[in-house]
């Protein structure tokens, strides 16, 4: 278990009640293995965790035994139990000046030591934006914590890129979810579940109902069930092949959704299968150029084939008309290169 994750799980456990091992899981980014593996070394090493099955059940950390949460307020309290958000996000929250502080007791309270280390917030400095991101609009983060917290129905609009416009959407919000550096509204709308954007929703109001979301369904749940369902479902595969020297660059950019068919390249380059949720989403393998090729489908070649001619035809070069006589002037013998010919 690294120092970092032991430190969330002890917050974890210390400032709730009781916590399944899904929500470890998930608030930690690990898998359900993973957090049974670190449950099993808390007792091991001598912690008093005990886990109970059951509807009203889970893992609790017997009082006492914990980080000393005694000195922190209730918002303190709450806010330290947001794991996984950087600096930046806690601020788009407005939630960075009451962790720093809650942080800042618990590191006052532990006794010191002779030689003590650096914290780990010292030397440790997290930024999940993507690179080169620009400027984000739309909603933020801290101005939906009210509704969400009150369990309020909401009128979004949002502006799809797969629409003409924007749609009026009625939606029962579970809540916030940040996932590599960008924020999200997960919500049911018309009982099926759905991630907004949160740089797309260009307005929203209360809808003055209390939000009606499925039964036995969380944020930390419905979340999980969206991005595994985002990383697995595709209705395009498309067979390719990349060259050696971009094989790592696909990687990067393409994530799961490549798959390496042979990790010996050939002379031709690496085989793979790529896949995308729709036909259209092939527009990202452009930038490769003819460092991918791909093979099949039909559909796919011609969409490439398709869009690449439309950027060819922007990018052509204007026709410039020169007069005639300069051509025949260039062409036309000089008096005095016929004078030495003769």
């Amino acid at each position: 278990m690294t120092p970092d994750r032991f430190f969330s799980l002890m917050l974890l456990l210390a400032s709730r009640d009781a916590v399944t091992t899904q929500e470890l899981a998930s608030a930690l980014g690990v898998s359900l293995r993973t957090v049974n593996r670190d449950l099993n070394w808390l007792r091991d090493a001598g912690l008093p965790v005990t886990a109970q099955r059951g509807r009203l059940g889970g893992v609790t950390l017997l009082p006492g035994s914990g980080p000393d949460l005694t000195r922190l307020t209730p918002g303190e309290r709450d806010h330290l139990s947001l794991t996984g958000l950087d600096e930046r996000q806690r601020a788009e929250l407005d939630a960075s000046a009451e962790s720093r502080r809650a942080l800042s007791k618990i590191a006052a309270a532990q006794p010191r030591r002779v030689h003590e280390l650096l914290p780990l917030t010292d030397v440790v400095h997290v930024d999940s934006r993507p690179w080169l991101q620009a400027p984000t609009s739309g909603t933020t983060p801290a101005s939906l914590i009210g509704p969400l917290r009150r369990g309020r129905r909401l009128r979004i609009e949002y502006d799809s890129p797969r629409e003409p416009g924007p749609r009026d959407l009625l939606v029962d919000p579970y809540g916030l979810f940040a996932k590599a550096g960008t924020w999200y509204l997960v919500a049911d709308c018309a009982r099926v579940p759905r991630m907004y954007r949160l740089e797309r929703i260009t307005a929203w109001k209360e809808a003055g109902r209390p939000r009606r979301i499925r039964e036995n369904q969380t944020l930390a749940t419905v979340a999980a069930a969206l991005v595994d369902q985002w990383e697995h479902d595709h209705a395009t595969e498309v067979s390719a092949t990349i060259d050696r020297t971009q094989i790592e660059r696909a990687r990067r950019i393409l994530g799961r959704r490549l798959v390496q068919e042979d990790h010996d390249a050939s002379a031709a380059g690496h085989r793979v299968t790529i896949r995308f949720p729709q036909l259209e989403d092939v527009r990202a393998l452009l930038p490769f150029g003819s460092a991918i090729t791909v093979h099949g489908p039909a559909e796919a070649r011609a969409h490439l084939r398709d869009l690449a001619t439309d950027l060819a035809r922007h990018y052509a070069p204007t026709p410039t008309s020169r007069p005639a006589t300069s051509v025949d002037d260039a062409r036309a013998p000089r008096p005095n290169d016929a004078m030495r010919r003769s």
